[in-house]
């Protein structure tokens, strides 16, 4: 979209000077003399920025800013002056001015600062939209986000939705998995069923087949009643296994057959139990790879990968973390009573920032934080975790022109693999795909980098 300028100045050769310039620039520039027809036409046509002298005939910028602040407070004034006093400057900033140039004008800082002006005011819009956006989201359950990928995700669920396809849902911690698995169940033709949900990581291996199958009276110590399975109790509806990837070897064979037979056998019983259940399982490990290491059954991997739902990271979702954030903000100040309303804009320039390495739980925890400290309507940059605050992107390869600050090309190599590895989750099948490398060509150069350099290999 065009980025538009509104130049108020009665000095004719100066909006000439300045029009030409930002149309250089790539800024769509409109010019008035008349500080009364700026404001009128500031409030039929929308402008990404007003650009004002401070001394005018009839009317003055700091005036003009005042009421363009009035009438159309989302878009960033910036004040020509050639008083550069910090009077003016506190004058112009309680005015709402954005920002203030002291003539005379040097044309490269007054650029620089246009642009930072109109990057203020398409955040201020994005913020405005996501919160008008929260409410008739595109979203799959209490799934949120309009990024494309999510878009690609609702459309894949959408589709199996009302399927009895066994699922695998992969994603990194805090993705969601859970969230999509019920949602799945609510629009299934099971959904008037039970849905029943166990962390395989979470029982000990010696409870989990009990847990999965049940157990009769007597069958182990404390066994002192019989007791169905998680099998039976999701009969006619879902059953979801988080963490599957964390099962033990010993209970894989047993769940494999219970898949195949439709039948269970309690812990300590004679008699099989049929059981008509729909099975999503979630991981957020590589299962690729834990069957290569011999770590889970490849036949058990075969039956559970049936139809695959990859969660994207919050940090390949884009502008998805504010609208998940308005809506945490939403949730929370409705729950403490607090009037919160959103999100700053420089609040929210930190939000996107971040990369979120623990998704959207770790959103949800930092909005609550942040809910329950703030003393305004809306979250400020000290509301929010000093990591977030003081977040800085990194960078795999820094270039310069000092010969000494440059790497051998190996290095390189092995700086990029590991954060292509770190961008993945720790996932290797997906980062050897994005490499363009096999997973056992990236498995060699990863022991050999830990053989030599005594570098923790990545997991």
């Amino acid at each position: 979209m065009a980025r538009r300028a509104l130049i108020v100045d009665d000095d004719a050769a100066m909006c000439a000077w300045l029009e030409a310039d930002l149309r250089s620039r790539g800024i769509e520039v409109v010019s008035r003399s008349s500080p009364v027809e700026a404001l009128e036409l500031l409030s039929t046509e929308d402008f990404d920025v007003v650009l004002t002298d401070l001394s005018m005939r009839g009317m003055d910028g700091i005036t003009l800013c005042k009421r363009a602040a009035e009438s159309r407070p989302d878009v960033p004034v910036v004040l020509l002056t050639a008083f550069g006093s910090i009077e003016t400057a506190v004058e112009a900033i309680r005015a709402g001015a954005y920002d203030y140039i002291t003539k005379p004008v040097e044309i490269e800082a007054l650029a620089l600062t246009l642009e930072r002006a109109i990057g203020h005011h398409a955040l201020k819009e994005e913020v405005r939209r996501l919160r008008r956006a929260v409410a008739g989201s595109e979203q799959f359950g209490e799934l949120i986000g309009r990024s494309d990928a999510m878009k690609r995700v609702y459309d894949l669920l959408d589709r199996i939705s009302d399927s009895e396809a066994t699922v695998l849902i992969t994603g990194e911690s805090g993705t969601g998995k859970e969230v999509v698995a019920r949602a799945l169940h609510a629009r299934s033709r099971r959904s008037d069923g039970p849905f029943v949900a166990i962390n395989c990581a979470a029982v000990p291996e010696a409870l989990l087949e009990s847990e999965l199958f049940g157990h009769v009276k007597g069958a182990f110590t404390d066994a002192r009643a019989s007791r169905p399975g998680l099998f039976a109790e999701a009969n006619g509806g879902t059953l979801f296994l988080d963490e599957i990837g964390e099962m033990p070897l010993s209970v894989q064979p047993k769940l494999l057959r219970a898949l195949q037979e439709r039948r269970v056998r309690p812990v300590g019983g004679s008699a099989e139990i049929s059981f008509d259940v729909r099975l999503i399982t979630a991981t957020n490990r590589d299962l690729d790879t834990a069957v290569e290491e011999r770590r889970f059954r490849e036949d058990l991997y075969y039956r559970i990968n049936v139809i695959v739902v990859a969660l994207p990271p919050v940090r390949a979702r884009g502008s998805d973390v504010l609208l998940l954030a308005q809506r945490f903000v939403e949730d929370f100040a409705t729950r403490s009573g607090k009037e919160v309303t959103g999100v700053s804009q420089a609040a929210a320039e930190k939000l996107l920032a971040y990369s979120w390495p623990g998704n959207v739980r770790e959103i949800q925890n930092c909005i609550e934080r942040a809910v329950a400290l703030t003393r305004y309507s809306e979250i400020t940059v000290e509301d929010l975790p000093e990591k977030v605050r003081e977040h800085r992107t990194s960078h795999v390869i820094v270039a310069g022109d000092d010969p000494s600050e440059l790497v051998p090309l190996e290095e390189v190599e092995r700086r990029y693999i590991l954060r292509v590895l770190e961008a993945a989750g720790g996932n290797k099948t997906l980062a050897a795909r994005i490499l363009g490398l096999d997973r056992k060509t990236l498995h060699r150069k990863l022991d050999r980098w830990e053989a030599h350099a005594g570098d923790p290999k990545p997991s």
